[in-house]
């Protein structure tokens, strides 16, 4: 893998492809899949870059994705960027695109003037952590707790 991961911004036609790859994101990491909710979250993060963005890795753009979104927290000393998903194909698995994927997205979150950059990973993925400790990610022992708002209306 050369040094500079290719990578550029998912536009509104790679949307089906890029479904294709958050499914096997979800089916690997065990999250339900809602095509329907998942669909339309990244068309609009597509559409309008203010919460954040999508980026398709590789030169043919298949060879995984990243979705980085904005927050801001008082804890993390203002804005903070969420590492929200990282997939890399099975295709292209063990070149360095997780870990080149990572130092992308800490230069995006440097670039978009967080403090901090943030993720969450399962604790039955020991893999996933280990690649992200290895980038300097520490774990901050906490359990993430989740209301679905939509069905507690």
């Amino acid at each position: 893998m050369s040094a500079a991961l290719a990578a550029r911004p998912a536009t509104e036609a790679d949307l089906p492809a890029l479904l294709l790859m958050m499914r096997s994101f979800c089916t690997e990491d065990r999250i339900p899949f809602d095509a329907a909710r998942v669909e339309t979250a990244a068309a609009a993060l597509i559409d309008d870059d203010a919460h954040g963005t999508i980026l398709l890795l590789g030169d043919a753009a298949d060879a995984g994705y990243l979705v980085l979104t904005r927050n801001f927290s008082l804890e993390q000393g203002g804005v903070y960027v969420l590492l929200d998903e990282l997939f890399v194909a099975e295709h292209a698995r063990g070149h360095g695109i997780g870990a080149a994927a990572l130092a992308l997205a800490a230069r995006q979150a440097r670039d978009w003037g967080a403090a901090r950059l943030r993720l969450e990973v399962h604790h039955h993925n020991p893999r996933a952590k280990a690649l992200y400790t290895r980038a300097g990610f520490r774990d901050d022992h906490r359990d993430m707790l989740t209301l679905d708002l939509a069905s507690t209306a």
